[in-house]
């Protein structure tokens, strides 16, 4: 019976003896994907599995099991490989049958050539999606998938057939400093003196796997720069080449998805990169040079994964389980118990926004409303769920509203901060396009995952010009915010792309760009230090209870919501009295904002129906809401 060692230091064994039992036939191929599902339902066995995420690709094996957690920023066009091959072995003329799948170089020993005329052989196709690290993934999802990665691996017996690299695992952002303080790595090295570990002085130089998207890698015979194409500046992280042999019309770009799969490094697939690349028939290959550096770049900075399993994330929170939708007893369980305890959590959570907010109870309330709103249906082209804040009222060119975002990076598992700024709205590339040249999409900063929380900071705007990119910046921002879709450019034409993106918008006044909502901030305490005020905040609560917080708002955004008849004819009466009080300023658009306040109000209390009194205390947060809109237009005149 197969130990742990073997399907993850070793799957390669598991497939070779499922192939050699079954083959010819294809079922060896379900038989694989089985078993390697019914082991990762095993207790805690997920944890087991290295993941791209935390360990940089040089600190695993070779044709090891890993996982990566990934955005799927562009997909290539299908490849055919060889699904089984025939070898003949030149001296005795036996012939053997393997299998390419999960294999990017054909296995062959030394004295075997490959039969390409044997009827054995099988032609199949998989397809290849270029995947990054989700755009503006928060620290804390980080640390807790490395702190279990790393307390798993330390709860099992390593095998003795593991890979075992001359350096302690380190995580991508230990690994970093280690390369910009070449010092310390150098004291390692060292140990104690030059009579330390021999091991030390044989490793291997080791390439870089890494770069932020500002900085771009050079591969190793310093051809141009390799861009990793990261939709976000100053991203961290490995980028992958996933091949996927099954149901991959299920994935589409910008999904999320976690993948099980075989990492494949082999030199031999920088061969186009070469110089001996330039030797092949140029009739044999009709890709450009560039699109070969693209869709083949060194294995050493984009690895391969060869997808034994993969599926999509409802959301990337480590604290949740994964999939929430499964009537299994462990996730029911989980939800129930922590549903019992919402109340408290939600009026913590509201305490604490109250206090980031400079005692401002009410934009707490609504900014916990914006947190977690979600698109939950499309009505033709009109998004259902999507709940824009506009947090007017702020100070300008302050350190307040980057300490915002940093709560807010520290609540939600992806965010981005986005500084609107003159120079960021001209130079920033914010729609991806299409490279024809390359064959690939190059991403743009509004590339982003689902669910993630795009803080726009409005305050930092001055007077200047717009030139024709930064108008079609700001044209994209507002089709983003109404209609939650990104017109992606592919040169000929535009294609959307629908999305579901928490916008909030901090501004002076009333913002230039359309929300859903403007909540005026009316701070009730002014700090001497706002700096000390705001960091303070976030020292002073403890990881347990900010992991609460985490928890809550993804559940919230993930529950079910529904309306009675009776509770809607309820609603429908009571709108129709409001006109009749007041037929000039209550209009359509106010019943439908209040009745997504009254959705959220349900969902942050756990309610997964309307009630009577969510309603009324929707209307009654819209009344003051308004009441102060209208106060702040009396003291300023027509600015909002």
């Amino acid at each position: 019976m197969p130990c742990v060692g073997d399907w993850l230091s070793s799957p390669f064994s598991i497939v070779q003896g499922f192939f050699a039992q079954n083959v010819p036939n294809s079922d060896w191929e379900k038989k694989v994907t089985e078993y390697f599902k019914e082991k990762l339902k095993e207790n805690n066995a997920t944890n087991w599995v290295p993941s791209l995420n935390d360990v940089p690709v040089h600190y695993l094996k070779p044709n090891s099991l890993v996982k990566f957690r990934c955005m799927v920023q562009d997909m290539f066009d299908p490849e055919f490989y060889m699904g089984v091959y025939e070898t003949v072995d030149s001296n005795t003329n036996a012939r053997v049958l393997h299998f390419g799948k999960y294999r990017d170089v054909a296995e062959c020993g030394p004295q075997q050539e490959i039969d390409l005329n044997s009827s054995q052989s099988v032609t199949l196709e998989r397809q290849t999606f270029y995947c990054v690290p989700v755009p503006g993934e928060s620290a804390w999802v980080k640390e807790i998938s490395f702190f279990w990665l790393s307390n798993a691996s330390q709860a099992r017996v390593s095998p003795s057939t593991s890979y075992t690299p001359s350096r302690h695992k380190r995580s991508y952002e230990e690994d970093e400093e280690m390369d910009l303080h070449p010092s310390k790595q150098k004291e390692q090295h060292m140990g104690n003196g030059s009579g330390g570990d021999i091991h030390g002085c044989v490793e291997p130089k080791r390439l870089e796997t890494e770069a932020s998207a500002g900085h771009h890698l050079i591969s190793p015979n310093c051809s141009p720069p390799l861009d990793l194409n990261f939709p976000l500046p100053g991203e961290k992280g490995p980028a992958c080449l996933v091949k996927v042999y099954e149901s991959w019309d299920s994935f589409k770009v910008n999904d999320v998805l976690e993948v099980y799969g075989i990492l494949s490094v082999d030199p031999a697939l920088s061969i186009v990169n070469n110089e001996e690349s330039s030797a092949l028939d140029p009739m044999e290959c009709m890709d450009t040079a560039e699109e070969q550096r693209v869709h083949s770049p060194p294995a050493s900075l984009v690895p391969r994964i060869h997808v034994i399993l993969a599926q999509k994330l409802q959301h990337i929170n480590p604290l949740l389980p994964a999939c929430l939708n499964e009537e299994e007893s462990k996730t029911c369980e989980f939800v129930s118990n922590f549903m019992s305890e919402l109340s408290p959590v939600r009026a913590e959570l509201l305490g604490f926004l109250t206090h980031a907010l400079l005692g401002d109870s009410l934009a707490a309330e609504y900014l916990i409303l914006h947190l977690i709103s979600t698109v939950y249906a499309r009505q033709d082209v009109l998004p259902l769920g999507k709940f824009t804040v506009n947090l007017s009222g702020c100070p300008r060119n302050s350190i307040f509203t980057e300490h915002i975002y940093r709560i807010i990076q520290q609540l939600v598992p992806a965010s981005y901060r986005l500084q609107m700024t003159i120079e960021n709205m001209n130079r920033l590339r914010f729609i991806p396009h299409k490279d024809y040249t390359a064959n690939r999409l190059v991403s743009g900063v509004l590339q982003l995952a689902s669910n993630t929380s795009l803080v726009i900071d409005e305050t930092q705007l001055e007077q200047g010009q717009l030139d024709s990119a930064g108008v079609h910046n700001v044209t994209a921002l507002g089709n983003l915010i109404t209609w939650q879709k990104v017109d992606y450019d592919f040169n000929y034409h535009r294609m959307e792309f629908p999305c579901n993106i928490n916008v909030l918008i901090t501004s002076e006044g009333r913002s230039l760009l359309p929300s859903d909502c403007q909540v005026h901030l009316q701070p009730q305490i002014t700090p001497p230090n706002m700096e000390e005020y705001m960091s303070s905040l976030l020292t002073a609560v403890l990881p347990s209870v900010l992991n609460k917080f985490r928890i809550y708002l993804s559940l919230s955004r993930l529950l079910d919501y529904s309306i009675s008849e009776e509770v809607t004819k309820a609603v429908e009466d009571d709108f129709v009295e409001m006109r009749k009080n007041d037929p000039e300023s209550v209009t359509a658009d106010d019943l439908h904002r209040t009745l997504l306040v009254a959705r959220f109000l349900s969902l942050s209390a756990g309610q997964t129906t309307l009630s009577r009194e969510r309603w009324l205390r929707a209307k009654q947060l819209e009344v003051l809401r308004k009441a102060r809109l209208q106060q702040q237009r009396c003291v300023n005149g027509n600015e909002l």
